[in-house]
């Protein structure tokens, strides 16, 4: 078991929907750590088992365990929906989807919204906060106001 105090590792976003431009940007390199950098690594190991040294690091896995060619939009989302599916959730779930829940969970666990905007490259925080604040807002104690009762001395 690998411990979780190993270095970090930096993926660098080369194209994104906040730099559809492929410039590149400091925001680019977005930190992990933890399970995050051991499952990365483990993926780079499977990588260089096939002898795949260069080009795009997310490729589809094909029978046989055998490594492909490189994931696109659609692979993304074929995967992104049958994870969803499943678990048993229903919808129509993209890589956006991954995106914003992403940035709920950061609402739900208090992470300062500085601190996700940068990972998540929200630029403005009119966007990042629609998805943020309606996370937060479910344990707001105006959310709950009908079921508690009010103070005695009100």
């Amino acid at each position: 078991m690998r411990s979780n105090l190993a270095a970090p590792l930096h993926l660098c976003l080369g194209h994104s929907k906040a730099n559809q431009l492929g410039q590149d940007l400091p925001e680019n390199y977005k930190p992990l750590v933890g399970s995050a950098a051991e499952a990365m690594r483990d993926w780079l190991g499977a990588l260089r088992a096939a002898k795949i040294t260069s080009g795009p690091t997310f490729r589809r896995v094909m029978a046989g365990d055998r490594i492909g060619a490189p994931l696109g939009a659609e692979g993304v989302r074929f995967i992104v929906r049958s994870r969803c599916a499943a678990v048993g959730l229903d919808g129509r779930f993209s890589a956006h989807s991954l995106r914003s829940d992403f940035v709920t969970e950061a609402g739900l666990r208090d992470v300062p919204m500085g601190e996700a905007m940068a990972m998540t490259g929200y630029r403005t925080v009119a966007t990042f906060q629609g998805y943020y604040q309606s996370a937060a807002i479910l344990r707001s104690r105006v959310a709950s106001m009908l079921d508690t009762p009010p103070p005695k001395d009100a």
